[in-house]
């Protein structure tokens, strides 16, 4: 495998990863609305000749290159997130921008990048042949921030798409990371009984009783484990309501959602038993339960799901994980930063779910994510570009390798 030479083609490429990007960008696909940019990823796939592309019931679209036995897999969500507060752009988020190192635009980092890179990563093993060995699918899926993993899970157990592993192409700032915390929704209720405002004492305030669990819940935050590696499970009290006949009455209802981030040895299970443990929630008698997701994607399909999201480590000495340092360290010649994302990412499901191991390289930067102005680096479309066209025979040499 010639290496300068795929770095060759990916810098040729850069004009039309640049295109295909900015026209990605100007299409809006936030979560539940990304029909019209499946349909401009399908005219790329096309246009560079996968060998197959096609667009299963729930809308996720896989390009497949090559027939090899081994099936290995590349993600990039293509929803992204609105675009908030309007007056803290600089620049249209839809139109976007493009200078002579960056482009911008909503999904510029967050994931629409790594699209265009592996698209034409795609292109490069077609021109040099390297799909011999191997099967590459690669995926543009909907939905993750709505319900990150989800697109997965159906495409997993319903698709039966279970390659060797998956590359998540979410941004690392061209570094390499092998895992991140889970997380999860959690709801907790608790019930009184209204009356009148006048006579507050005839009646049993469910507002009052949340009270000494918020405080309890801040405090439980500080005591969770920890980890090396993937730092410390959190959780924060993210949306409060309640329940009243009127403005004038006693509150019958009160509800709260918990964002519970995982670290490494928690589960669903030991953080609802960790809150429904606490003094305050025993005494209000408070409902702990965790919150359901079914939505449908844009083409009407509902596949329902727990707001669960399990945390996932890939070892430092797993196949996968070696084959990318390779791949970098052959392209680029010094070592990479193996690290771990803040965010949460479709291997919840890939990995976290399934077991499928997973391996994050992505073009932009992970503080990019969500926020105003959001760009990306046309060198690091390219240098992206490089190792996805590279990963997968590195790993296929590795792994034959090790057999002998």
């Amino acid at each position: 495998m010639n290496f300068k030479e795929i770095l060759q083609l990916s810098q040729s490429y850069e004009k039309d990863m640049t295109a295909f990007l900015r026209d990605m960008i100007a299409i809006p696909s936030e979560s539940c609305n990304e029909e019209k940019v499946i349909q401009r990823i399908k005219q790329e796939m096309e246009k560079v000749n996968f060998d197959e592309v096609r667009i299963d019931p729930m809308g996720n679209i896989i390009g497949r290159i090559g027939n090899g036995k081994h099936i290995i897999a590349m993600d990039a969500h293509i929803d992204t997130v609105g675009v908030g507060e309007m007056n803290n752009w600089k620049f249209d988020p839809y139109i976007g921008y493009e200078d002579k190192e960056n482009i911008g635009g909503r999904g510029a980092s967050d994931q629409e990048g790594g699209m265009a890179s592996m698209v034409y990563a795609g292109k490069i093993i077609k021109d040099l042949g390297l799909d011999k060995e191997y099967t590459l699918l690669i995926t543009g899926t909907v939905q993750e921030e709505d319900c990150d993993g989800l697109c997965w899970q159906y495409l997993i157990e319903q698709e039966n798409l279970k390659p060797e592993f998956v590359v998540i192409t979410e941004p690392t700032n061209l570094n390499i990371y092998r895992g991140h915390r889970g997380r999860m929704e959690i709801k907790v209720s608790t019930s009184g009984i209204s009356c009148h405002g006048s006579a507050p004492e005839r009646g049993d305030n469910a507002i009052y009783k949340m009270a000494p669990i918020l405080i309890e819940l801040e405090q439980l935050n500080h005591k969770l484990m920890d980890n090396d590696f993937l730092g410390k499970g959190t959780l924060t009290v993210s949306q409060i309501g309640h329940s009243s006949p009127s403005r004038c009455a006693v509150a019958d209802g009160c509800w709260i959602s918990i964002d519970r981030r995982l670290t490494d040895g928690e589960t669903y299970m030991s953080a609802i038993k960790e809150i429904e443990a606490l003094e305050s929630v025993i005494k209000a008698k408070a409902k702990v339960e965790m919150y359901d997701y079914e939505k449908a994607s844009y083409t009407g399909l509902v596949y329902p799901t727990k707001a669960y999201f399990p945390t996932w480590v890939l070892p430092e000495n797993h196949v996968v994980t070696k084959s990318t340092v390779s791949a970098y360290e052959s392209l680029f010649e010094k070592k990479p930063l193996v690290d771990k994302w803040t965010f949460s990412t479709n291997a919840v499901s890939i990995m976290g779910r399934h077991n499928i191991p997973c391996i994050g390289f992505g073009p932009g930067k992970e503080e990019q994510a969500h926020a105003p102005n959001e760009v990306t680096y046309k060198d690091h479309l390219i240098k992206a570009c490089a190792m996805y066209a590279t990963i997968p025979t590195m790993y296929v040499n590795n792994i034959e390798g090790e057999k002998q």
